[in-house]
């Protein structure tokens, strides 16, 4: 068969409009196979629902980038999509639900978006067949709609095909060839295309397609289902799409009758052993057993629907993912197959914009936005559990409504990595959270009766919450603490070239004796923070880069996209190999120096250093870094000694007041020091300048990925900057995602917000255009609807001059 440069596979709405955003990016030479027809997955069986704000930003957007399209996509193609712009609502029936709509209309106003708070009266204005009891309120987005799925598709497909793309149906696919770590052809019953680009836009087959290149792309078909009446007097084409999360249901108008369906606390999952090659253009049987109660939720709302004729109930599979997020993105192990699947119950929604981020990663090599709570490395290799990958997508469509606090946990899908000292934490009372598959104390219940208890959250923020938190980050503060670390990502970076792919990649200087641990940054070409880490260098040509723990896939995929092919640079994850416990606070070294002969002085040890330390018998790498802002180390050894080292470090440690502490401390206590997160204050779209991280640049040093965009940032000047903003009212806590207000408009929003028990402040991090970033400005912060003071405060707000970190008794 002719080569071509890319194929795609499947010709859902997502694979439709991939090809569709190639072909306008001026890339033809563009071939789609489906082994059906097209839109014979979950495209033709969707209720079409199109709302735009979602909970994350990057959803957002791409969600807003699809209803500019399907506004002017008859005029682009010739074909009409269906595209109807009637509205949304989305009813409070419930006093919290109403909170949670206040908190959405300051989301919505950092894009930009219409949302408005109204009355249940005003509601029902708009949609007069509901019955208003119990509702609290809704949230009206006039600029929401719906649309007619196939028509998307074939409108896409059609303005496809006039630019070029070739479109073949009744094909099936074998496999895809790889040589070399790179796509060379997808292999199928007509025979082999040769191609330099995959797309996996499978749907609920992308699980299949993954595995012909030894990929886990963990999506779960889940049965989901609607009904469909006879018209109904009294429902207009121009209804409003309504939801009603608090009964799990929702609506919209179809041929004067209505669309019913919703998301209910018992599902389905469906295909588990495999998929019927055949299934195509079919539904599942209906299971009216199992849409009972989502009917009775819908009559109590809607009371004449319980009175209308249904035609149909339509029962069709939909590719959901463990987190309810899209799969978007290049496979780490193999060059040019890339991922667009798990549309869960947004797909409609995102197709639009799917398509073009998705052309533009394709062409340009790299994601045009910020697009990490999507990316496929998010997914670590606990995921090719079929059975873990199933609880998590099951829990997700039974909560797809739910209202989800702060700090909420995983309930399905737990206990599947634990670290070496987990049985001495559980011992401790550990209340565990969830990161990456990994087992972590998010606080010790032991610690609750050591709280002074000086300050309580109210609101959301005292969800998930705990008094031992303050204990613990006491402890840190005013004597020590002990922190197991182990899920923390570890990389190793080894051979001849070593030094100098590390230095390609990072924007500070690594070329530093044995011994020496650095904080950087690897950037992209446009200067942006692609990775944000520590590199320790343990050997002339031997390197350990420790991450954030969800970020190991990521990172180790963006390191070895730059690794030669000659052999002259080893990577290796090592995550599995080591443990890793902190000890943390103004008593560490006088704690250690008891449970080791090694010389611990500051003298001996400086900061920033990296030593072996023989601790209860057990080698350790000790780091003296942290993440909390004191004095302190990491301490690496095997998984095979962890136990020792634990036990050695807390027979001396516990009679000198050290506790065991968790991550929600190290939360607060970071924010304190003003040190950033990655996803949050430092992401691929802001550059070190813009994060206060320029103390890490250094443009001396020789050539880098991303020096030139710094210094032409560094000569222009930042036009946004990351600032410090503590709250006036000490008792709200910002979440993350809230307005920041400036003369009552909204310049920026928040990146992260906590309580630091030290400084006795709400912190908030966030934004804002460089000509309002003066230490002393007076900002507000919108939290639910409130706009709460904020000032722009000098950071860190503790330790400014790092004393107590680079010294220590």
């Amino acid at each position: 068969m002719n080569p071509v440069r890319v194929v795609i596979i499947g010709g859902g709405v997502a694979g439709c409009s991939i090809a569709y955003h190639l072909a306008v990016a001026g890339c033809h030479d563009v071939l789609v196979l489906d082994r059906g027809e097209l839109t014979g997955g979950s495209t033709f069986h969707s209720a079409g629902l199109v709302g735009q704000l979602r909970s994350t930003i990057a959803l957002t957007r791409i969600n807003m980038a699809s209803v500019e399209l399907y506004r002017r996509l008859r005029d682009y193609t010739g074909r009409d999509p269906g595209w109807r712009e009637v509205g949304s609502l989305r009813l409070a029936s419930s006093k919290e639900r109403l909170l949670e709509l206040k908190r959405q209309v300051g989301w919505a106003r950092t894009f930009g978006l219409p949302l408005s708070l109204i009355s249940p009266e005003e509601a029902r204005d708009l949609f007069p067949l509901m019955s208003i009891a119990g509702v609290e309120g809704a949230a009206y987005l006039p600029t929401d709609g719906r649309i007619d799925p196939a028509s998307l598709a074939g409108a896409l497909a059609d303005g496809a095909r006039k630019r070029g793309v070739a479109v073949r149906t009744g094909v099936n696919v074998r496999g895809v060839k790889v040589e070399g770590r790179r796509v060379a052809g997808v292999e199928t019953d007509d025979g082999t295309v040769p191609c330099e680009v995959v797309v996996n836009a499978a749907g609920i087959w992308a699980h299949e397609v993954g595995r012909m290149v030894g990929l886990t792309v963990p999506v779960i078909p889940m049965a989901h289902q609607y009904l469909v009446t006879r018209p109904i007097d009294g429902v207009t084409r121009d209804f409003p799409t309504m939801r009603d999360p608090d009964r799990l249901v929702y609506f919209r108008e179809e041929v004067g009758g209505l669309l019913m369906g919703g998301y209910e606390r018992s599902p389905l999952p469906w295909g588990l052993d495999g998929i019927p090659r055949d299934f195509t253009h079919k539904l599942l049987a209906p299971h009216w057993e199992r849409f009972d109660d989502l009917m009775a939720q819908a009559i109590s709302r809607v009371p004449p629907i319980g009175r209308a004729e249904v035609i149909t109930l339509i029962n069709g599979p939909e590719a959901f993912t463990p987190d309810g997020e899209f799969i978007l993105g290049e496979a780490p192990e193999v060059r040019g197959f890339f991922v667009a699947a798990g549309f869960c119950a947004h797909g409609i929604a995102g197709a639009g914009g799917v398509g073009r981020v998705m052309a533009e990663w394709i062409l340009d090599r790299r994601a045009p936005m910020d697009l990490w709570r999507m990316d496929l490395r998010r997914f670590g290799a606990h995921y090719a559990d079929r059975g873990h990958a199933r609880a998590q997508a099951v829990e997700t469509y039974s909560r797809y409504y739910d209202i989800h606090y702060p700090g909420e946990e995983r309930r399905a899908g737990r206990g599947l990595k634990l670290s070496p000292v987990h049985p001495r934490l559980e011992a401790l009372g550990s209340a565990f959270g969830e990161k990456a598959g990994w087992e972590r104390p998010n606080w010790f219940e032991t610690n609750v009766a050591r709280s002074p208890r000086t300050w309580a959250p109210r609101g959301w923020a005292a969800h998930h919450w705990s008094t031992a938190i303050e204990a613990e980050h006491r402890a840190t503060r005013e004597s020590a603490a002990l922190f197991d670390e182990t899920s923390f990502s570890k990389l190793e970076v080894s051979g001849r070239d070593a030094l100098a792919l590390l230095q390609r990649l990072a924007d500070n200087d690594l070329d530093k004796p044995v011994g020496a641990v650095t904080y950087t940054q690897l950037l992209n070409d446009r200067g942006g923070i692609e990775c944000d880490l520590t590199v320790t260098r343990v050997g002339p040509e031997r390197f350990i880069l420790v991450t954030g723990s969800a970020f190991g896939l990521h990172d180790l995929a963006w390191v070895r996209s730059h690794v030669p092919d000659d052999g002259s640079v080893a990577l290796e994850d090592v995550t599995g190999r080591y443990a890793c416990l902190g000890l943390f606070g103004p008593r560490a070294r006088e704690i250690l120096a008891h449970a080791t002969r090694d010389d611990v002085s500051a003298a001996a040890f400086p900061y920033m250093g990296a030593r072996r330390l023989t601790i209860a018998g057990v080698s350790v790498l000790a780091l003296r870094v942290t993440y909390v802002g004191e004095l302190g180390w990491e301490l690496y050894a095997t998984t095979a000694d962890a136990l020792s080292l634990w036990d050695g470090l807390w027979s001396v440690g516990a009679p000198a007041g050290m506790l065991a502490a968790g991550y929600r401390a190290i939360d607060s206590l970071r924010l304190e020091k003003g040190y950033r997160y990655w996803s949050a204050e430092v992401t691929p779209e802001h550059t070190p300048w813009e994060a206060g991280l320029g103390f890490c640049v250094k443009l001396d040093k020789g050539d880098f990925i991303g020096r030139e965009a710094l210094v032409r940032q560094k000569q222009m000047g930042i036009g946004t900057k990351l600032v410090c903003l503590t709250l006036a009212d000490p008792s709200l806590v910002a979440l993350g995602g809230e307005p920041i207000l400036a003369d009552g408009r909204t310049i920026g929003r928040v990146t992260s917000g906590g309580y630091g028990y030290t400084v006795g402040a709400s912190i908030a991090y966030g934004y804002v255009p460089a000509s309002r970033a003066a230490l002393g400005t007076r900002l507000a912060v919108e939290v639910f609807g409130e706009a709460v003071v904020a000032t722009v405060s000098r950071e860190p707000l503790y330790d400014p001059r790092g004393q107590k970190l680079k010294g220590g008794r």
